[in-house]
């Protein structure tokens, strides 16, 4: 048996067979040094990006010491956004399906307080949520954290970037001493190392450097004068023609401007950024994950929880000035050992930008001149799937086998052609292959699902 395997772990048969379902076999580099440690009830300092696998680490580590007869919040997660706090619901419902009857709960801002207070009226097991939503919450008093035996802060880092500390100690000034803490940061400034000291005790400090895993990821820059920018943009999507592919801008105007400039182009192409409403959030990044649009133009905050398992292609349309932010993006394509492309645009002002990023890689980079791109005429990248809108979720009872069986009753649609089908509570969302987009939304507009009729629109 090796020792890096699941199965090495004290897990029991149930919880072993539903990782073993979701893929879960070999450990991650942080999975494998942290894990014992957490199932020990130890406190974690740990440096690992977005995708290195500590969502399960600290999942299963909390899953294994909740009481499920006992409904007081007992492990608290605390994430920079939205979107993360979603992602890490999601991961910790999935992971707890063996375990009957576990509450999990996302408290987050931009959404409505009153169903949050009604979800409250009986305690969470595991509450996700934002640093803001959950201080508010426990002022209110529906929030207890008396009891509480974990708490997690994800991407540390970012929460202090995005001026959470004053919140962050208030929350942790309300639960107990004793407790265990796991503290991950994608970054390792002197800030976070202060935070430990002040709330930990005697961590296991863990390091995973990404260096490694750059080098299944093909880097390319290419130096353009300022006025290219966007061109020279347009000519590396022609060039390369990815399935996806995420966009970095620094600023939230560039960002929406960038989108609707390559929209009026004739690309498939959304915004993500801090302007957006949850809802608005929510759709683009379903439509994004599910193959329903092509391109994401987005801003390193709002990207921060971004999962997309087979990204193609990242683009630094302008760069960081901290070399561990470009890290942390590129990161995100060639994962699961498949490879990936990151190409990045700088002008000649710039040039201090790219010798900080070959300073912090410790390896030279490799520059070209956009004068090599392959161009082509009327080219646009069309995605492979249509999301659909159902005004209906999970108030309503509503479950993916519901929509996916209303879709292929009567042998209408083939299963096959169904993709990803997301859930919330008011809406939900299915992608279907773009050539049977208008006989899905008319199956579902002028049927029923679960008895009901609902709502149905296409999104552009």
């Amino acid at each position: 048996m090796s020792s890096s395997a699941f199965s090495s772990l004290s897990l029991g048969k149930n919880f072993l067979a539903n990782l073993d379902s979701l893929g879960y076999r070999i450990m991650t580099p942080i999975q494998a040094q942290s894990l014992p440690a957490i199932m020990q009830c130890k406190d974690i300092l740990a440096q690992a990006k977005t995708g290195s696998g500590k969502t399960a680490a600290f999942g299963i580590g909390l899953l294994q010491q909740l009481d499920v007869q006992n409904y007081v919040s007992q492990a608290l997660i605390l994430c920079p956004t939205r979107e993360l706090a979603d992602q890490v619901s999601k991961e910790i419902r999935r992971l707890a399906r063996p375990i009957a009857n576990t509450k999990i709960l996302s408290l987050c801002g931009g959404t409505a307080i009153g169903p949050q207070l009604a979800s409250l009226e009986h305690q969470a097991h595991i509450v996700v949520g934002t640093p803001g939503r959950i201080l508010k919450h426990l002022q209110k008093g529906s929030l207890r954290l008396g009891q509480l035996k974990t708490l997690v802060l994800d991407e540390a880092d970012r929460m202090l970037d995005m001026g959470f500390y004053d919140d962050i100690m208030q929350i942790i000034g309300k639960a107990p001493q004793h407790r265990q803490t796991l503290l991950f940061s994608a970054t390792y400034p002197d800030e976070i190392k202060n935070i430990s000291q002040a709330v930990q005790k005697n961590p296991l400090d863990i390091r995973i450097h990404s260096q490694q895993d750059s080098v299944k990821i093909e880097q390319i820059f290419y130096e353009i004068q300022k006025c290219e920018r966007t061109r020279t943009l347009v000519a590396l999507l022609q060039h390369y023609r990815p399935e996806s592919s995420v966009v970095f801008c620094n600023r939230k105007q560039q960002c929406q401007e960038l989108a609707d400039e390559l929209w009026q182009q004739g690309f498939h192409v959304l915004a993500l950024h801090g302007d957006l409403e949850q809802n608005e959030r929510n759709q683009v990044l379903v439509q994004f994950a599910n193959g329903s649009s092509s391109i994401l133009v987005a801003t390193d905050v709002a990207a921060r929880g971004l999962d997309i398992k087979d990204l193609k292609m990242v683009v630094n349309f302008e760069l960081s000035p901290d070399p561990e932010i470009y890290v942390h993006r590129i990161g995100r394509t060639g994962r699961a050992g498949k490879k990936g492309l990151a190409l990045s645009l700088f002008a000649a002002s710039e040039t201090r930008k790219v010798n900080r990023i070959e300073d912090y890689q410790q390896s030279p980079l490799r520059i070209e001149n956009s004068a090599s791109l392959k161009q082509r005429e009327n080219f646009r990248l069309s995605p492979p799937m249509v999301s659909l809108c159902i005004n209906g979720g999970r108030k309503n009872k509503i479950r993916p086998g519901d929509i996916l069986g209303a879709l292929t009753a009567d042998a209408h649609l083939n299963g096959q052609q169904i993709g990803k089908i997301d859930l919330f509570d008011q809406q939900a969302y299915v992608a279907v292959e773009r050539p049977i987009a208008k006989q899905a939304l008319k199956i579902l507009s002028e049927g029923k699902i679960k008895g009901r009729r609902f709502r149905v629109k296409k999104l552009r």
